[in-house]
């Protein structure tokens, strides 16, 4: 293939100039499309070619074109020396001795404390798995699906009966949502294979979704939160207005695709109800398509097989249709909802070149843990822990919550957490408030 000669050509290249030094202002002004260099532990590497290669997809790489990748490739990446082999025929240089391991006069004691944190975070355990607590997870969703199909197969379709096996597919498609995301992070399994094996057997048999659409799309999220034309979920193609900076951008130039300041209203009817079923469908299908994807097909086909196998000899084939559109417009409510009231109501800019540290704190916050909390947000409710530490099994975050919460506290950075009713809420009140800062920038500057 193309990409594999060039890569070798590049390999070349890099090994006969992997002895050369390189300053930050150097570095940075490789950060185009076409020409990306990025350091990690103040080693230089050229991405351009790699970055069209890489399993976690194209853009994560290119976030970072530019910059020091060191804290987000640790975070990525379970097992570094497997992945050191890839890097290896990337390498084309170093940083000079006079200049410091972080650009851009990010807080090396921060960085260092932080990276301190992980190591005992690692030495304790924290990254290892429990298997018992997974299998349960996928045990109940089993479960919940059987359920559902054995009240309508037993007790008949009347509505009573439907409405409950919809909340039942709803509850079991939620909860396989947040499993998906387990396997997806590399959190379950030692060896990533396993780890992406059974990502496409829950978000494709279980959910009728692509792993591969989810990874390209969430790790962006993960790379770069809250950061616009970078994180995708706070791309909301000028149907809202979100954190402090747009409202006024789009204020000022006067930007009016949609009355936001009436957005916390129209929002109860354009995002909760349509992202699952309108918006993701279309998104993942084209994904599907462009990259010809069809492996992936192939295990989102296997779900709406299994699924109207069993429901179309008693609803019909209509009636089936409109079950699973009713099933993904309520777990659609209930996904928006974990994830917004985590990330909206945070910080959401441009890009500032923070580290990894304070970018994830100031673009997520926490919601008291309880059995129920951990359980309906898929322990989501440790948002913080969990973009510091996206690899660490979920059952451990809050072990490691209280030494984050300490080193937050020894560097001034805010660590908030909130009941569920106002995360919830503040979702409401964000968007309102970014309403009204449009309106203001609007009519007045």
């Amino acid at each position: 293939m193309g990409g594999g000669g060039q890569l070798t050509e590049q390999g070349e290249t890099g090994s006969k100039r992997a002895g050369c030094v390189y300053t930050w202002e150097e570095v940075q002004s490789h950060s185009s499309r076409t020409d990306q260099w990025l350091v990690i532990d103040r080693k230089v590497y050229n991405t351009t070619q790699w970055a069209k290669r890489h399993p976690g997809g194209f853009h994560v790489i290119s976030h970072y074109a530019g910059q020091d990748a060191t804290e987000a490739f640790t975070a990525f990446h379970p097992d570094l020396k497997f992945v050191q082999k890839f890097l290896k025929p990337l390498l084309i240089g170093e940083l000079a001795a006079t200049e410091p391991s972080q650009d851009r006069n990010k807080n090396a004691a921060l960085v260092q404390d932080f990276h301190t944190l992980r190591v005992k975070a690692e030495s304790k355990g924290l990254f290892q798995a429990r298997p018992l607590f997974f299998c349960l997870h996928l045990g109940h969703i089993v479960l919940l699906e059987a359920l559902a199909w054995l009240i309508i197969w037993v007790w008949g379709t009347n509505w009573i009966l439907t409405f409950l096996c919809a909340l039942l597919m709803t509850i079991a498609q939620s909860q396989a949502g947040w499993l998906q995301h387990d396997f997806g992070h590399l959190s379950v399994f030692k060896q990533s294979r396993w780890n992406h094996l059974l990502q496409k057997f829950a978000i494709g048999h279980l959910k009728g979704a692509s792993a591969n659409w989810w990874n390209h799309r969430h790790f962006q999220h993960h790379a770069k939160t809250n950061i616009f034309r970078k994180d995708p979920d706070v791309n909301m193609l000028n149907i809202f207005v979100i954190g402090a900076t747009q409202p006024v951008e789009y204020g000022v130039k006067k930007i009016k695709h949609m009355p936001y300041h009436r957005q916390h209203q129209y929002f109860f009817l354009v995002g909760p109800p349509l992202l699952i079923p309108v918006y993701f469908q279309m998104q993942l299908m084209n994904s599907i398509i462009s990259r010809h994807d069809w492996v992936d097909l192939g295990w989102s086909m296997s779900y709406y097989l299994r699924f109207f196998c069993c429901y179309i000899p008693m609803y019909g084939l209509f009636g089936s249709v409109a079950l699973i559109i009713f099933v993904r417009f309520l777990e659609s409510h209930w996904f928006v909802w974990v994830t917004q009231m985590n990330h909206l109501p945070m910080d959401i800019d441009h890009e500032k070149h923070k580290d990894w540290l304070t970018m994830q704190l100031q673009a997520t916050c926490n919601i008291e843990q309880s059995f129920f909390n951990d359980w309906f947000s898929g322990h989501l409710n440790f948002q913080i822990e969990h973009h510091l530490f996206p690899t660490m099994p979920r059952h451990n975050y809050h072990l490691v919550a209280p030494q984050v919460r300490a080193l937050c506290a020894k560097y001034g950075i805010t660590y908030q957490v909130k009941t569920m009713w106002q995360g919830l809420a503040d979702v409401f009140r964000s968007l309102k408030t970014s309403g009204e800062l449009w309106r203001d920038a609007y009519l007045h500057k």
